[in-house]
């Protein structure tokens, strides 16, 4: 039954989260926090009457900081979403639990086990990801609890404390007027000489836009296919957080994603454009990284850089890259492009060995990826379109299709033509967009010349001799 609200039930809710695709290091796998935003999160704290802000949708000038602990300060309601054990997460979380002893809601995907002792107490209520997708069922099911959760702590009188430091010590909240004077003061300090001045640059207008403009700008592009205009919104973004927090890493997510539209820029030239992209990952340590979005990203610049050069170092990396990936995560994606890229190391050697080494290897990974896909079809059954959120609905046909289009490309892989073709017949009746079913086959059809040459014919030949 859903949850009734109160229609004069009004005010905000910040929610304390990771953007985009983050690896939680104890489970290994990527977990994409948009989508546990936009179709769990916001709609829950909406059903519940609130308007939902998140960090990336503040509008501002200058810096971040300010409205930030603004909203921290002065949100009715805060939910803190620790999937991956986000570091900042746990400190917005603190910083919450310090200014207001109740009205915080803690979240978290299950992955994590053990919570750090200072929250081992506190309230956590968790919703399980399949993967990068969280299942329509588990969408439905969480969206219910946190929205009933919000309407009750804002009904209750007088409200429970969930701040362990309002719990256990006496003390008596800021106020709001002093607080947001003090951030003000010490923000404009710190501030002095940091902030990008755009007639300082010689910039275009927009290049003076906040960092959450500038990332709507480049979704925007990115939609349409503009790759060009897409890196350079968000290499002006970039440029921006660096200006005012020089010393400070920088944000995996944004040199992913810069790597990203960089190499898809094909500017000035693709191969270019491949070796920008190379440049800006290098700043992630993929050789050593856990990360399994830098280790995807890093594969695919370096098979691509292959194709064009045939440098075999560079084939080399592609496959370390997938491989690690695949080991980490245990997901189709990487699992199916490894095991693509051996077939082709194998056709592309004139050792032997090696050659049917690889041969063998892809086959062994194809099965494994054969059940994992056969797991995700039967633990993310069809929405039955009754009350689902359309965006949701659009993901899950997108990620079945793609499930569907590896299981026939694996069968193939394995000399099962007819089973193969079954599996593709069923993706390519399912493709919610057109160039889906395109690729498909262009990858379908590269397969296929790779396994008329396998190296599999050396063994046959040597055991009729003997």
């Amino acid at each position: 039954m859903p949850t009734e609200t109160p229609e004069n039930l009004k005010g905000t809710c910040f929610v304390v989260m990771g953007f985009g695709k983050k690896t939680d290091f104890e489970s290994g796998r990527t977990l994409d926090l948009d989508k546990s935003y936009k179709n769990m999160i916001k709609p829950a704290v909406e059903e519940a009457g609130l308007k939902c802000i998140r960090a990336d949708e503040i509008v501002h000038s200058g810096m971040i900081d300010l409205p930030m602990y603004e909203q921290l300060l002065n949100a009715d309601v805060v939910v803190a979403d620790l999937s991956t054990s986000n570091k900042n997460a746990f400190y917005e979380l603190g910083v919450r639990h310090a200014l207001r002893p109740h009205t915080t809601i803690v979240i978290a995907e299950d992955g994590i086990k053990t919570f750090p002792f200072d929250v081992n107490h506190v309230l956590v209520r968790q919703y399980h990801h399949l993967g990068e997708d969280i299942g329509f069922s588990e969408v439905m099911r969480f969206r219910q609890e946190l929205t009933k959760a919000i309407v009750e702590i804002l009904q209750k009188e007088p409200r429970a404390k969930d701040s362990p430091i309002y719990t256990f010590l006496n003390l008596t909240p800021p106020a709001l007027a002093a607080a947001v004077q003090a951030a003000a003061e010490a923000a404009e300090k710190a501030g002095n000489g940091q902030e990008l001045k755009a007639s300082n640059k010689g910039a275009a207008p927009e290049m003076a836009a906040t960092h959450s403009l500038l990332m709507q700008q480049v979704d925007e592009a990115q939609k349409k296919g503009d790759f060009v205009a897409a890196k350079n919104f968000l290499s002006f973004a970039r440029g921006m957080i660096k200006a005012q927090a020089p010393d400070k890493p920088e944000d995996p997510y944004i040199l992913q994603r810069l790597a990203l539209i960089t190499y898809k820029s094909k500017y000035p030239s693709e191969e270019a454009a491949l070796q920008e992209a190379r440049d800006l990952l290098t700043a992630l340590n993929p050789q050593t990284s856990n990360d399994t979005e830098t280790l995807g990203l890093w594969g695919s610049v370096h098979k691509r850089l292959w194709e064009k050069t045939k440098d075999a170092t560079l084939l080399d990396e592609a496959v370390r890259a997938y491989e690690r990936g695949f080991y980490l995560r245990n997901d189709y994606y990487n699992g199916i492009n490894v095991a693509y890229l051996l077939n082709v190391r194998a056709a592309n050697t004139s050792d032997p060995a090696e050659a049917i080494a690889d041969f063998v290897q892809a086959r062994r990974i194809r099965k494994e990826v054969l059940s994992i896909c056969q797991q995700w079809l039967a633990a993310n059954p069809a929405p039955d379109g009754q009350g689902a959120n359309p965006e949701a609905v659009k993901e899950y046909q997108k990620g079945r299709y793609w499930v569907l289009a590896t299981l026939g490309e694996a069968y193939v892989g394995l000399g099962d033509e007819a089973q193969g073709q079954q599996w593709l017949q069923e993706a390519y009746s399912v493709a919610p967009e057109g160039w889906m079913k395109g690729s498909t086959e262009e990858q379908i059809g590269k397969l296929k010349l790779l396994l008329e040459s396998s190296p599999l014919k050396y063994v046959k030949t040597e055991a009729a001799q003997g």
